[in-house]
């Protein structure tokens, strides 16, 4: 109602705007019509010829009188008629005014808008498929709005997730660090920053992001993505039963209707979670193997997992996880191959696609 209040009251001002200035003109005096001034020079005649001897008293006070009544016949019909005309532009001009200027305002605004619409942010809108706009000219606005204001915690707040989203994680991770330096610190925020920084290694749970992830626990021992990535941090250091621990326990505490529960349960099956965790004595020897043995064994787990995809090539995370492998081992080609090999196994599988190419983008693989 406060909207439609000023609404109102931008209205009546722009009328009697309008009304102002013809009012005041209304009330002007107008000057004299062709008629009447003939009947004025003729009186200023008779008088010369009076004064000049050319026509006697009498007959100039006639016509004098003669030329007045006619003059001011005519004085009467001019100003009954200017009157009227005055009188019926005037009422013309309000009615236009008083009537035209609303439906007018109102032609045009109500294709437009409706105040009665609730906010639109940019996370709603990066979700709309209806955007007029596509979604890096949004964020591009934003980033310049961010320019011009460095300290706006709202606007990073918006965009760290969006960045995250197009694969930018290094501006990701940046936003996010803003996001807590001028809104605050929680576990969830801690968790994400952690996630950009391992998403701008490719993947890789660098030494950062587990500090990351580390507050995030200490802050709320419940944080399920920190959880899970100190899991994978575990795993990629060659600590299997640790990371199997972690996975198990952060199912244990999952709710039933968790999307990101088969997420986990997949991390544990590419371990073998269900198998009991190596004796004393296998640690031992893997601790005492060379590099090169040390290498074979990693070698012979990723050839596995490559074996088990072209049995079951519908396993988006599982091309995904044997890509990434392929480049933590420095061996990009191969990457590239199961890049074509994942495409081709997936098939007319659109959103398997889709998260397949998201997955890629997100490690840097070209295509």
């Amino acid at each position: 109602m406060t909207l439609w209040f000023v609404f109102a009251l931008m209205t009546a001002g722009a009328v009697f705007a309008v009304l102002w200035p013809l009012g005041r003109s209304a009330r002007a005096q107008a000057p004299g019509g062709s008629e009447t001034t003939v009947y004025r020079d003729q009186l200023a005649e008779v008088g010369r010829d009076a004064a000049a001897g050319l026509i006697g008293a009498p007959e100039a006070a006639a016509a004098r009188v003669e030329i007045g009544r006619r003059l001011l016949e005519a004085a009467d019909a001019e100003s009954g008629q200017r009157q009227d005309s005055k009188l019926w532009l005037r009422r013309t001009v309000a009615v236009v005014a008083l009537a035209g200027i609303p439906l007018m305002a109102l032609a045009v605004y109500l294709p437009l808008g409706s105040p009665q619409l609730p906010d639109f942010p940019l996370a709603e809108r990066v979700q709309s498929g209806e955007a007029s706009q596509s979604l890096d000219n949004l964020v591009e606005q934003v980033e310049s709005h961010l320019e011009k204001n460095p300290t706006d915690g709202r606007g990073w707040t918006v965009i760290a997730p969006v960045l995250t989203k197009l694969g930018r994680f290094d501006a990701a991770a940046r936003a996010y660090r803003n996001v807590i330096t001028y809104v605050g610190e929680t576990a969830e925020r801690r968790a994400d920053l952690g996630a950009a920084l391992a998403g701008a290694a490719n993947g890789i749970v660098t030494a950062d992001a587990k500090k990351e992830f580390e507050r995030a626990v200490a802050l709320d021992p419940k944080e399920a993505k920190a959880r899970f990535f100190l899991g994978m941090a575990a795993e990629q250091d060659g600590r299997t039963a640790d990371a199997v621990k972690m996975w198990k326990a952060l199912l244990a505490d999952a709710p039933a209707d968790a999307q990101w529960r088969d997420t986990v349960k997949e991390a544990l099956a590419q371990v073998g979670g269900g198998a009991p965790g190596p004796t004393k004595d296998a640690v031992a020897a893997a601790s005492n193997m060379t590099e090169t043995d040390r290498s074979a064994m990693i070698h012979t787990m990723v050839d596995r997992l490559a074996a088990r995809l072209k049995h079951d090539g519908n396993d988006v995370e599982g091309w995904l996880r044997l890509a990434r492998a392929y480049m933590v081992l420095n061996e990009p080609e191969k990457s590239r191959i199961v890049r074509d090999d994942a495409r081709r196994a997936l098939g007319q599988n659109e959103a398997g696609l889709r998260q397949l190419n998201e997955g890629l983008k997100a490690l840097g693989i070209d295509g």
